[in-house]
């Protein structure tokens, strides 16, 4: 349907938007009483289709990685996506819908301008909260400086890639980037290759190893993790790797070419990850771990060893409730004194949140930086999100602290708004995806212990939910295959809270 020859009125609905398309692109109508507002279909983060999504309030939420947009505005009001959708101006004749000229704008499109804020902003840490919140500050409007330090000289970059399309082979490096060369001295938010080694909290600076001194009006910590490398012998020699840094991942690629096997100490998500990756690039690949079936700390028995058995028929071997004892040049020796004759191997057992600037500079520490509601530590004006940040969860009141990629970003958006005086909780239902060859698990919630599950559909057919129960409500649910679900499941553990944190 070409909404550039009109459609009626009354044929858009007030819930649900009628897709289309003007000069081949693909475009939504959403209708609030007679105002109607187009927007892209297609979204800006992995190019999910939106109308497959569902709509909440003015804000339809993409069925892939949960992104959210303005229906009105298209701005992309909580990440995954950066992006704004395109939009296109309307007018109502008659009766009748027209789609007229598309609207141009920028990808940090200001969603309000405003004067307000501290003098400057300093940010240690370029990851997925830092860089967020770097944008998110433009978006709002502000004009002060803003410093994004960081050590690693390829940041800001996709990370959840590494260990999918990226290593598999079947994404280039140009993909990785989360911005293009220039964007953000473009959006004047200065980049600052080095580490910073201490934080003056009293006179509000930070000092970094270049030597130099910066000072602040609101500083945010987002040091992320670093990752585990266990204290066994061997685990420092040239072929063992970890997979947390673009450099890791190149380091990775070219370690394994020509390689006949690969062991992979570690059964979540980064190691299970790449054992599909390798075996995409046809490397032999043994996982070793001391869990009785993949993922069962986190998704359970039933849709972690149906994980395993795909990974099984795709090739990898394991050797489950085992562990590494020592690591040779050319071969790993387990607990059980049997040895794996391997070219490479990969620690895949989990990170380690940065925590030791926060505890120097004294801001109260636990199993990380103790943060409010607002993401805001023990110390005025020093803010803290991403891997580091342990917050009140508004769903079970307790203190938790959350690794995923989705919730980091959403974090340091929150903390930007909140940095400018917007005092908004962070509410967002911690998300995460995981793809393994043909299957991709969708978890929203969070939930480290439970009662009992439910679960619908068939896990053979790729078409599968399961709720983790606790005190009969639930904390947390996986899908397969269920989009729609997987999103409804995120609305209502949001409990009413738009996807900026908000009422």
């Amino acid at each position: 349907m070409s909404f550039r020859e009109g459609v009626q009125l009354d044929a858009i609905g007030e819930r649900e938007p009628l897709a289309g398309e003007v000069d081949g692109e693909t475009v939504l109508l959403f209708r609030r009483g007679q105002q109607v507002f187009a927007i892209g279909g297609t979204c800006t983060h992995y190019g999910g289709p939106l109308a497959e999504g569902i709509v909440t309030g003015d804000v339809v939420r993409c069925p892939w990685h949960h992104a959210c947009f303005d229906i009105k505005t298209g701005a992309a009001s909580a990440a995954p996506a950066l992006n704004p959708l395109p939009r296109w101006r309307t007018e109502v004749r008659d009766g009748r819908v027209f789609v007229l000229d598309k609207l141009v704008r920028e990808p940090l499109d200001a969603m309000q301008r405003s004067a307000a804020g501290p003098g400057s902003v300093v940010i240690v840490g370029a990851g997925a909260a830092g860089s967020a919140a770097a944008e998110m500050l433009r978006r709002e409007g502000y004009q002060g400086p803003i410093s994004l330090i960081d050590p690693d000289a390829d940041a800001p970059y996709d990370r959840p890639n590494l260990s999918k399309d990226y290593l598999a082979g079947d994404a280039p490096e140009e993909w990785i980037p989360l911005r293009p060369p220039g964007f953000y001295g473009e959006h004047a938010i200065e980049q600052i290759q080095s580490r910073v080694t201490s934080i003056d909290t009293a006179n509000r600076r930070v000092r970094c190893l270049d030597g130099r001194d910066i000072e602040y009006g609101a500083l945010l910590l987002a040091t992320g993790a670093a990752p585990i490398r266990p204290n066994l012998p061997g685990a420092t020699l040239p072929n063992v790797h970890v997979l947390r840094s673009l450099v890791d991942c190149r380091a990775l690629i070219q370690a394994i070419t020509g390689t006949h096997h690969v062991v992979i100490a570690g059964a979540s998500f980064i190691g299970m990850e790449a054992a599909a990756s390798l075996r995409k690039r046809g490397v032999s690949v043994t996982v070793v771990a001391p869990e009785s079936v993949p993922f069962l700390r986190v998704l359970g028995p039933k849709l972690g060893d149906h994980l395993r058995s795909r990974h099984t028929a795709n090739g990898v071997a394991f050797e489950l409730g085992r562990t590494i004892r020592e690591v040779f040049p050319d071969r790993v020796v387990l607990d059980d004194g049997r040895t794996i004759a391997c070219d490479v191997v990969l620690l895949g057992v989990g990170v380690r949140p940065v925590l030791d600037l926060a505890a120097a500079a004294g801001l109260s520490v636990d199993t990380g930086v103790l943060v409010d509601a607002f993401l805001q530590t023990s110390v005025p004006g020093v803010f803290a999100a991403g891997d580091i940040a342990q917050y009140p969860d508004p769903r079970s009141g307790e203190r938790i602290r959350i690794e995923h990629w989705v919730v980091a970003q959403r974090q340091g958006q929150t903390a930007a708004r909140n940095i400018l005086g917007r005092s908004e909780p962070f509410a967002s239902a911690p998300f995460f995806w995981t793809h393994q060859y043909d299957i991709t698990v969708n978890y929203v919630g969070h939930a480290t212990a439970w009662d009992s599950t439910e679960a619908t559909g068939d896990l053979a057919s790729g078409d599968y939910q399961i709720s983790y129960l606790k005190a009969g409500r639930p904390i947390a649910v996986a899908t397969i295959g269920r989009d729609q679900a997987a999103l409804r499941a995120e609305v209502e553990l949001e409990g009413g809270f738009s996807p900026t944190g908000g009422k």
